[in-house]
């Protein structure tokens, strides 16, 4: 069971996100389903957040790019710890298109029941790609 859940974590970065097919969303994720992110607050319940969610990535990055680096799975929980990138072409949030380039990582923690993910915990660096993107300063160095 771990492998087919591991394989169906990894279905939401490399098919939804990487492969721009958002209605793999509806396979994968239950209609209950809850996104947890302080970098993401308020994605609605469902596949219909996880398709917005990933929407406004990769809108907002044309070229973005996510790879799942590796993964561990007990009982019905898969961690997924990923790199994600891409060239700011477009708006995010609010935030005009920088045309720079921005290389993040984090670390998924997927709740697996009856076939679907149940629950999203999401860490990721959003400071970093703001930094990255000029928005925030860099910390000065001691």
């Amino acid at each position: 069971m771990s492998e087919q859940n591991k394989a169906l974590a990894s279905r939401f970065f490399l098919e939804v996100c990487d492969g721009r097919k958002p209605a793999v969303a509806d396979e994968i994720f239950a209609a209950a389903h809850q996104y947890i992110d302080p970098a993401s607050p308020g994605i609605a319940p469902g596949p219909n957040g996880m398709k917005e969610l990933s929407k406004t990535y990769y809108t907002a990055f044309a070229d973005a790019y996510w790879h799942v680096e590796e993964q561990i799975a007990l009982d019905d929980v898969v961690v997924t710890r990923w790199t994600a990138g891409g060239t700011h072409s477009a708006s995010l949030m609010g935030i005009p298109a920088t045309n720079r380039r921005v290389k993040v990582s984090g670390i998924a923690f997927q709740r697996i029941r009856d076939g679907k993910i149940q629950e999203t915990q999401n860490i990721w660096d959003a400071l970093g790609m703001l930094q990255q993107l000029g928005i925030v300063p860099q910390l000065a160095a001691k």
